[in-house]
């Protein structure tokens, strides 16, 4: 995903007016705004009808995103200083200050990590007290002994060798230096002859030479018998002798075991909290290779700011996708009632009495003046006839029909042999499965302490509805213990009877519904709704109050 990004969503188990909404106010607010960054997602699997109305007008279904809570992917990830175990301190130093970074992250050359080094590290490096063979036990690089003090190779060949010995200052008369210099020592000296050659006879391992002074060929020549090294310093002995240890490779240092590092798909909730304890600024991020991606500061991951959404077609947090507090909720167009979302900051709301979202969305292309293609006009009025059941549902208005027709002309179809379409494709049942049938239009729901569920079903054939029914009794049966849900309930719509056959599961469920209000049984379990076609309008009420009084 972009980080510019803004995603519009519906509610889980989408239906029509969802999915179609989403399309259609994506492109609105790209039309509006002259960009590409609105993006419609939908919140699980199309419906039968859905995918009518979609291969319908040359749409394909938005994409799945089923949790909205923020990634180390959708970061801004800096590009991190790669660098090399053998880099020398002083340059690691130059590198962190010119930049203006905190962390080194030393990696192979296959770009898998190996330890990061910190300026913090780098400094206690150089303030801390070491002995005089600490550039041996580092096993320090003549190449970087050599950049460091910016010296010359008078001597000797330093191609792959590294420091060895003690390091001595050469500054006492021969007959000391005998007693001290050992074979492979490193020894610091100055324009004096007879110190550079009683270090060589002593089998030093390499001469510093400072202040660039004048060594004879003698001493050369020897050196190369002896197979030394002679390195020449612009540096008086002092500051020569303390570059040294910032020669030392930085693998002596870094930090190699529990390194806190991150993965692209950890989620932000689950790691700021262990961000906040530690004092390191930058974090390195692993690819799902367990190479390198980049860095991560400190700063970026605690001022996340969340996915940007628009949320379409409802309001309740039950009903929206995993993660939507950690979201930054930026719009709501809804025609429900307003429900517990919270968000981080005011939201714009655009929530109507109308019997579809589409209406809404529809009002704000003719208020705006954009044009309105023949497809997006084509998603529209199906949405609408969707959820109105072709104008049978109360929660129908006559701005929702208004539009429809309007909608249907720019999209050049009959409202009435496009609803027939629809509501043919969604009642074909044959090969699907119990769970995908009763969950095609599901959505949660509490009354006081009591959680229910409301599916729907929707059909031209109430023969087929009845035929239906004791599969769906049976698996609502089967599905409520492990739902998570008190109770469960399926209306059972006929659209061309303008019926319901409410399907109830659970303690009381069928009790408390018919001991509020005497609907005939039917089928069962099943009470038969005569003239109720809506959910929202006429079965939840009757729920709420019903499963209130339980």
């Amino acid at each position: 995903m972009r980080r510019d990004e803004i995603n519009i969503i519906g509610h889980k188990n989408p239906d029509t007016d969802t999915i179609c909404s989403a399309i259609s106010y994506a492109y609105y607010k790209n039309c509006l705004t002259g960009s590409d960054r609105y993006i419609p997602r939908r919140a699980g699997d199309v419906s039968l009808e859905t995918d009518y109305v979609l291969k319908k007008f040359g749409f394909e279904a938005p994409q799945l995103l089923t949790d909205v809570r923020t990634q180390v992917q959708d970061l801004q990830l800096e590009e991190g200083e790669r660098v090399d175990r053998k880099l020398s301190i002083r340059k690691a130093w130059e590198t962190l200050t010119t930049q203006h970074k905190s962390t080194l992250v030393v990696v192979n050359d296959r770009d898998e990590l190996e330890g990061i080094i910190t300026i913090g590290d780098i400094a206690r490096s150089i303030m801390d007290v070491h002995g005089n063979t600490i550039l041996a036990d580092a096993k320090t690089p003549y190449k970087n002994i050599v950049e460091t003090l910016d010296a010359v190779v008078a001597a000797g060949d330093i191609e792959g060798k590294t420091a060895a010995g003690k390091v001595l200052m050469g500054a006492a008369n021969p007959d000391l230096l005998e007693k001290y210099i050992e074979p492979g020592d490193m020894v610091i000296v100055a324009d004096r002859y007879e110190s550079q050659l009683c270090a060589l006879e002593m089998r030093a391992s390499c001469l510093i030479v400072c202040l660039d002074d004048h060594i004879s060929e003698n001493i050369i020549h020897m050196a190369q018998e002896n197979g030394s090294i002679i390195l020449q310093s612009p540096y008086d002995s002092y500051i020569t002798a303390r570059l040294l240890n910032e020669s030392i490779p930085i693998e002596y240092f870094m930090i190699r075991d529990e390194i806190m590092t991150f993965h692209m798909n950890d989620y932000m909730d689950d790691i700021k909290g262990t961000v906040a304890k530690v004092r390191h600024r930058a974090f390195p991020v692993l690819d799902e290779r367990e190479h390198l991606a980049g860095i991560i500061t400190r700063d970026s991951l605690l001022g996340d700011a969340g996915r940007k959404m628009i949320l379409v077609d409802h309001n309740e947090m039950s009903q929206s996708v995993e993660g939507m507090k950690e979201a930054d909720i930026l719009e709501i167009i809804d025609h429900h009632k307003l429900g517990s979302l919270e968000s981080r900051r005011p939201v714009m709301i655009d929530c109507r009495p109308l019997g579809c979202t589409a209406t809404i969305i529809y009002s704000r292309f003719v208020r705006s003046g954009i044009p309105i293609p023949e497809n997006i006009a084509g998603l529209m009025c199906s949405a609408i006839i969707s959820d109105t059941l072709l104008y049978r549902s109360p929660t129908c208005t006559p701005l929702d029909k208004e539009a429809c027709e309007k909608l249907a002309g720019i999209a050049g179809v009959n409202t009435e042999q496009l609803a027939r379409n629809m509501f043919r494709a969604g009642s074909n049942f044959d090969g699907r499965s119990d769970e995908d049938i009763f969950y095609q239009d599901f959505k949660r729901f509490q009354s006081g302490d009591i959680r229910f569920g409301v599916g729907q079903v929707t059909s031209m054939d109430g023969e087929a509805l009845d035929e239906l029914s004791g599969r769906m009794q049976k698996f609502m049966k089967e599905t409520l213990p492990g739902s998570g849900l008190d109770m469960l309930f399926l209306m059972m719509t006929d659209i061309l009877n303008e019926s319901t056959v409410l399907l109830c599961a659970g303690p009381r469920a069928k009790e408390s519904v018919a001991g509020y209000r005497p609907y005939p049984e039917k089928n069962g379990d099943g009470l038969l709704m005569e003239g109720v076609v809506s959910r929202k309008k006429q079965v939840i009420p009757v729920l709420m109050t019903a499963l209130s009084q339980n």
